[in-house]
């Protein structure tokens, strides 16, 4: 009983002295205007948790509409839109304020909201009413509601702005829309229960994941010598419900949730290069911009995978809470933030570069936010502030 009673006053000192000296020694000097904020939405609380990554202190929790689910960040300007599946309308965040600022209406039961480059406009799949709607974000409404197909889980925005592709789940297919006349150009039928999707960084293809039949539809996009259509069907593991494309667009990796395992697509050849076992149940992973590291959250094994593309392996687990699930890479890349949705928090884990003196393992977990229950989606929003304002 001593030994307990021993233990249970020293890990708090020793975490508390380790929190110390983080914020002593490791934090960058950053500006007094300088921000950089991670975003969540947690499903069950109806709220958007606001965490200030220069501290890795939460400093808001915003009331937003039922159920949130899908969250982006304008490129171009200071505000973060949030999809409130349950209530039907996306919320508009002040990211220099944080806080709400405006409520937009759309259709029935949408998840996810996709932002153009330029920052005008914001492509929303309702997936209860078998449509997309396109939001106006200077005026802050709807500029048009697009018919497509069944179920719509998920419009993604081209890199270079003129197409939008919409996974259709429950009609198997896709639809391509065209941004400069706001009209579906292309209906696709592919493969079964598509879900998500990845563009490469010049436009000129598209990547579906489709959960249903373990595969990956390619698609070429219309360009000024070819029309939309489909490429080829790759075979990956049982039940692909996720995708990440390096950012120079050369690999793809599948998330096999029922396989346990990923696998590796070379996009200009529109082939498997491999398949690996990662853990249990992974579903979704998040690249460096380095091209070097895929980061993967095994959601049943309370793990994420550390895999090296360069070398084709994993080269460690590292273990964080309940059910993992959405990733973001700080700024930095220095810190990779993995949100828990079984045990309602946010792990932060730490990258040393380079390794140092008396630290074993590249990685460690840094700290473990509480934030909501059911905690779906994440984004990080850096900028620098227009005047200076107190944040707590």
């Amino acid at each position: 009983m001593r030994k307990f009673l021993l233990l249970a006053v020293l890990i708090p000192l020793v975490l508390a002295a380790g929190w110390y000296y983080f914020h002593q020694r490791t934090l960058p000097a950053y500006g007094p205007l300088y921000r950089e904020y991670a975003y969540i939405t947690n499903g069950k609380s109806n709220t958007v948790t606001v965490i200030d990554l220069r501290s890795f202190i939460p400093v808001r929790t915003l009331q937003v509409g039922t159920d949130p689910t899908g969250i982006a960040a304008n490129p171009k300007r200071n505000e973060i839109y949030v999809v409130n599946s349950g209530s039907s309308n996306v919320t508009v965040i002040d990211a220099e304020q944080n806080k709400v600022v405006a409520t937009i209406g759309v259709n029935g039961r949408p998840f996810f909201i996709d932002v153009s480059p330029d920052g005008h406009r914001a492509y929303v799949a309702n997936s209860g009413s078998a449509n997309v709607s396109v939001l106006d974000l200077d005026r802050r409404a709807v500029a048009a509601t697009l018919n497509v197909g069944g179920s719509p889980g998920l419009a993604r925005v081209s890199p270079d702005g003129s197409t939008v592709v919409v996974s259709n789940r429950a009609d198997n297919s896709v639809s391509i829309i065209d941004t400069a006349r706001l009209a579906v150009r292309s209906a696709i039928n592919i493969c079964i229960h598509p879900e998500d999707i990845a563009i490469l960084p010049d436009s000129s293809k598209a990547f579906i994941s489709c959960s249903g039949s373990g595969q990956v539809a390619s698609i070429a996009l219309k360009n000024d010598t070819q029309n939309d259509k489909l490429l080829a069907l790759l075979d990956v593991g049982k039940s692909p419900v996720s995708l990440a494309l390096k950012p120079d667009g050369g690999e793809l990796a599948a998330f096999n949730f029922e396989a346990g395992s990923i696998s590796i697509i070379e996009t200009a050849a529109n082939e498997v290069s491999g398949s690996y076992l990662v853990g249990t149940e992974p579903t979704r992973g998040v690249i460096s911009l380095d091209n070097s590291r895929l980061y993967i959250s095994n959601f049943g094994s309370n793990n994420i995978a550390v895999y090296d593309i360069d070398l084709g392996k994993i080269i460690a687990y590292l273990p964080v809470g309940s059910n993992p699930d959405a990733l973001a890479l700080s700024q930095s890349q220095n810190y990779l933030l993995v949100l828990d949705s079984g045990s309602g928090d946010l792990a932060v884990i730490q990258k040393r570069q380079p390794k140092k003196k008396f630290e074993p393992s590249e990685y460690s977990l840094l700290t473990i936010i509480p934030v909501g229950m059911q905690p779906n989606q994440i984004v990080v929003k850096s900028f620098r502030a227009t005047k200076l304002i107190e944040d707590h």
